[in-house]
């Protein structure tokens, strides 16, 4: 289930590269590259994880509420990380230029179904 929710977030969003089901704590569950991209997508995962706990911090600190998604954009890439429950997270990661408002959109009508398949 959850490559096939990688690949079909990935492969229908403009410009996307891979993507990533993981823990916090670093420990991917799956991984997606389209077209064997150019980097490794369990090492950027785990990279990413490190961040999204250091933005969870601080939003409990300013008593914002749950972080539910978090993207940056570099020169040459863009990665967008959704929340799926308190222990995991995916992640895409696309070029500069791709449809990052698809892959926002597609990621969030597939949270819920990676939660609850997480919960089995």
């Amino acid at each position: 289930m959850f490559k096939e929710s990688l690949q079909g977030i990935v492969d229908s969003t403009d410009g996307g590269l891979a993507g990533v089901v993981m823990d916090f704590e670093g420990i991917p569950l799956e991984v997606y590259t389209r077209n064997e991209g150019p980097f490794d997508m369990e090492v950027v995962g785990a990279e990413v994880s490190v961040v999204v706990k250091a933005i969870q911090r601080t939003t409990q600190m300013l008593e914002a509420g749950e972080t539910k998604e978090v993207a940056f954009k570099s020169e040459k890439l863009t990665t967008l990380i959704r929340v799926i429950n308190e222990g995991y997270f995916m992640a895409v990661t696309m070029t500069p230029d791709g449809n990052m408002g698809r892959a926002r959109y597609l990621m969030r009508v597939c949270a819920p179904k990676l939660k609850k398949e997480l919960e089995l």
